[in-house]
């Protein structure tokens, strides 16, 4: 099917950008993160949240959510997306703000320390770090993220389980990237969806090569988390979209989770690309989506 209709204005206006951008290795990290924030900016202002404020956790950047009667003891753990090297608790403020009113719980959102600057295993550590700090008095954890934060939340899940805590009890993975071997004949979709729908091959490589200059160890699991041990995981969702590059290897994780035994959901929205669940309200396949996380990370979050 052809990219929905409601997203398809953003996605011809961001074509129509990058038309008339310099080529990719042109650009300066600091203007790529400039555009990033304008694209973020697109969905508005998102709910009102009882409590709001900026904080430091284990010596890193997050921001809470609070909504009014949220229970004490547990919490949503957010990682942004944006490759590792773009991105912030701004960029994903709306998507905070959706995910803390619908699931009525605590949300934190991480701001791990960014390629080129910091590359790997500077966000695994910062993300890690946060993860142990909050589960230290027995809080119960959900973990979640899109992209770059969809590969932390699942590379911090399996943390949790070999060094055996925090608890973490559910899983939000929205496409995440987990295979930084970008291997096309694994994985078609990188090539089906190489350019065209706002991700593009070009730009995973250009953020795989500040986030990890030695490509060597692109099979070390905390950069590829399918390569690592999915026994024991907790239950996850994981989400997808029809034309984003990364959607081949977001579903050959869902599959080897459940291989594994893992509990899994695993939903696939035709005729999306990668960045529609930024978009709460424009499009309504973002809105589900956050629903559908939101219902998981609250039911599991009950015991």
């Amino acid at each position: 099917m052809p990219v929905k209709s409601d997203i398809a204005p953003i996605v011809d206006a961001i074509n129509a950008a990058a038309a008339d951008a310099p080529p990719l290795a042109e650009q300066t990290v600091a203007e790529r993160r400039e555009a990033y924030v304008a694209l973020a900016g697109f969905p508005g202002e998102g709910p009102e949240v009882a409590d709001v404020h900026d904080a430091e956790i284990a010596g890193v950047p997050v921001r809470r959510y609070r909504p009014e009667g949220a229970p004490s003891g547990a919490a949503i753990l957010f990682f942004h997306g944006g490759g590792w090297v773009i991105g912030d608790l701004d960029t994903h403020d709306h998507v905070c703000r959706r995910l803390a009113v619908d699931s009525g719980h605590e949300v934190i959102s991480v701001h791990y320390r960014l390629a080129p600057e910091a590359p790997f295993p500077a966000a695994v550590e910062d993300c890690w770090d946060v993860t142990r700090a909050v589960g230290a008095d027995g809080c119960r954890l959900v973990v979640a993220g899109d992209s770059a934060g969809g590969n932390l939340a699942a590379v911090v899940s399996q943390l949790a389980v070999a060094h055996g805590g925090p608890e973490i009890v559910f899983q939000g993975l929205v496409y995440p990237a987990t295979d930084m071997g970008q291997d096309a004949e694994r994985y078609p979709s990188l090539e089906r969806n190489a350019e065209g729908y706002v991700l593009s091959l070009e730009t995973m490589r250009w953020f795989r090569s500040h986030y990890v200059p030695d490509l060597s160890i692109v099979g070390d699991w905390r950069l590829s988390p399918i390569r690592g041990d999915l026994s024991g995981l907790p239950p996850a969702i994981v989400i997808t979209g029809e034309f984003d590059p990364l959607h081949d290897e977001g579903v050959a994780y869902a599959d080897a989770m459940a291989a594994a035994g893992v509990e899994v959901e695993h939903v696939d929205y035709d005729g999306q690309v990668h960045i529609f669940f930024q978009l709460p309200g424009i499009t309504a396949d973002a809105d589900d989506a956050l629903r559908r996380l939101a219902a998981g990370a609250a039911a599991h979050l009950a015991g």
